[in-house]
């Protein structure tokens, strides 16, 4: 945060008018000029705006949604809340996403659509799914900035969500987006708000308000900094723990915007953590535990792997490179313990 930031929280603020409104359409503007896409509505959260973005999608009672056993609950819930059903698939390795061929596998004559994140700030390709022939949306919660064949994420899918909550890339507090073709928008722009319509079809209150968007416009214009330096600490990173017994995220170009820094060991990460935390330094699992674990599942074979050895470590844009060179220190005194 700096004070650029707190003044243009301040300036609403001393306005009067907090809730949505002209701030929250500028920031909706600037985002969608920012993903080279037609439109973008902002809403309450990241969760929020998956659900409207199903929704908008026409996804409801019967369908069925791929998504990502490796993930974050939200992609769950946003799909049962359509009163549709998550259809869960593997971790691909190489991109910590959804696996291409064993969503493939996976479709049958009511899938209406796959959740595709780019997870942890590396931008996945999209013809492997978009070849699949059901609407892709695609999740940039971790990975705004990022670009694949110079194209923006968020402009590769067919509709594409957002998530500015603290620990993003850039954040509003709590809050997201939808962005996409503006007709897609216009639907789930429509059901964000329910008051003063003369129908009753399903609406919500998912606004954000003017006060979030001063903050996320403010944020946005840092977007580039944010991004260069997190891309500078994955770079200490890879030269301070070369020749350590983990292997470390490839060097992706413009695909990598490193909303985390994953390292994956040989072995299950516990102690490690562990180990970590001792020193002072909080490392986590990059996934607090795989979809189907919580279903009693079976049969993920690369998202239990990934699970077991896979590990987090700390990587925002104000870490010195004093700190960054401790955890890479402290890393190698707990693998070699």
């Amino acid at each position: 945060m700096s004070e650029g930031d707190v003044e243009h929280v301040a300036r609403v603020v001393r306005s009067g008018g907090l809730a949505q409104g002209p701030e929250v359409a500028a920031f909706e503007g600037e985002l969608a000029a920012r993903l080279s896409v037609e439109a973008a509505a902002a809403v309450s959260s990241g969760s929020a705006a998956l659900e409207l973005a199903l929704r908008a999608l026409g996804v409801g009672a019967g369908d069925e949604v791929i998504i990502p056993t490796y993930v974050c609950d939200a992609l769950h819930h946003a799909v049962t809340r359509c009163h549709a059903r998550p259809v869960l698939a593997d971790a691909d390795p190489a991109t910590l996403s959804l696996a291409a061929d064993d969503a493939k596998r996976r479709l049958t004559g009511r899938t209406r659509g796959l959740i595709v994140p780019h997870a942890f700030g590396l931008a996945v390709d999209p013809a492997p799914f978009t070849a699949l022939g059901v609407p892709v949306l695609e999740d940039c919660a971790q990975t705004l900035g990022a670009r694949v064949g110079g194209r923006p994420v968020g402009s590769l899918g067919h509709i594409a969500v957002c998530s500015f909550y603290a620990t993003k890339l850039l954040t509003t507090g709590e809050g997201g987006a939808i962005a996409g073709p503006a007709a897609l928008v216009s639907r789930a722009r429509d059901a964000r708000d329910y008051d003063e319509r003369a129908d009753l079809a399903p609406r919500f209150n998912y606004k954000l308000t003017d006060m979030q968007a001063a903050l996320g416009r403010s944020q946005l214009g840092r977007l580039d900094g944010f991004i260069a330096r997190r891309r500078a600490i994955a770079a200490r990173y890879r030269a301070r723990l070369s020749g350590l017994p983990c292997r470390l995220p490839a060097d992706a170009g413009e695909r990598h915007v490193y909303h985390r820094f994953i390292v994956t060991i040989d072995r299950p990460v516990d102690a490690v953590i562990a180990g970590l935390e001792a020193s002072g330094i909080a490392a986590r699992r990059p996934v607090f535990r795989p979809i189907h674990r919580a279903l009693g599942l079976s049969g993920y074979p690369e998202a239990e792997r990934l699970w077991a050895q896979s590990l987090s470590l700390p990587c925002y844009p104000s870490l010195t490179d004093a700190e960054v060179d401790a955890v890479a220190a402290a890393l190698g005194e707990a693998l070699a313990a």
